[in-house]
């Protein structure tokens, strides 16, 4: 697959969810986004206000994760940090769905849960984190078809704190349920641009990933996201 650097930019949710992430770092990481022309940052919703001031006026987005990394908090606790990183400068929303209640099969919950905070977003666009490393294929296929019912913008693989990040298998997976109208998002684990290309090839409309740089000049990145 040939694709020409800048078009993959254009995939590249240039990504930042350390615990200890400094205000240069996140600095560092919009000019990075900015430079190279990558869609969006996705930062902890409490670097929200910073990462917006500093990219007011481009066109990089930045994208807040929510409930993040377990997705186990209270579902009017997500959809009020939704609602307020939106407020902050936000304009996607990455939210962890509730892992233990999908495993459980608590189904009616699980949808509950996202269409809660989808309610908070209203027009900004949801993606919706399964932690694919946790699930087996008859849950990853009951979550994707909650989020298409739902009509969220994506589905994500992937918190990148797990224990596996995305796979081309599930990639296809959640590609194939979702249908062609939603999102797939991989994340985690991709770090060159070999990977990334395959996971565009196998279904994938947007790369959350901190080696973007990396990735659009040919090379890999390292130990990160």
């Amino acid at each position: 697959m040939n694709v020409e650097p800048a078009t993959v930019a254009k995939y590249v949710d240039h990504t930042l969810l350390a615990a200890d992430a400094s205000r240069e770092q996140i600095r560092k990481l919009c000019g990075e986004a900015q430079a190279h022309g990558f869609f969006s940052v996705c930062v902890n919703s409490a670097q929200v206000p910073f990462a917006a001031d500093l990219l007011k006026g481009s066109a990089v987005k930045v994208c807040a994760v929510v409930g993040f990394p377990l997705g186990a908090g209270l579902s009017d606790t997500k959809a009020f940090e939704a609602q307020r990183a939106i407020v902050a400068g936000a304009g996607e929303i990455d939210m962890v769905l509730n892992i233990g209640w999908l495993k459980d099969g608590l189904f009616d919950d699980v949808r509950a849960d996202i269409a809660l905070v989808k309610q908070a977003c209203d027009a900004v666009p949801l993606k919706v984190i399964l932690e694919t490393c946790l699930l087996d294929e008859a849950q990853k296929i009951r979550a994707c078809e909650i989020c298409r019912d739902l009509n969220v913008a994506f589905v994500k693989t992937s918190t990148g704190f797990g224990k596996a990040g995305a796979t081309l298998e599930d990639v296809r997976l959640m590609r194939r349920v979702v249908g062609e109208h939603i999102g797939v998002k991989a994340s985690g684990g991709v770090r060159d641009r070999a990977t990334a290309l395959a996971m565009i090839e196998a279904g994938a409309t947007r790369l959350g990933t901190s080696s973007g740089v990396a990735i659009v000049g040919g090379g890999a990145g390292g130990d990160g996201y």
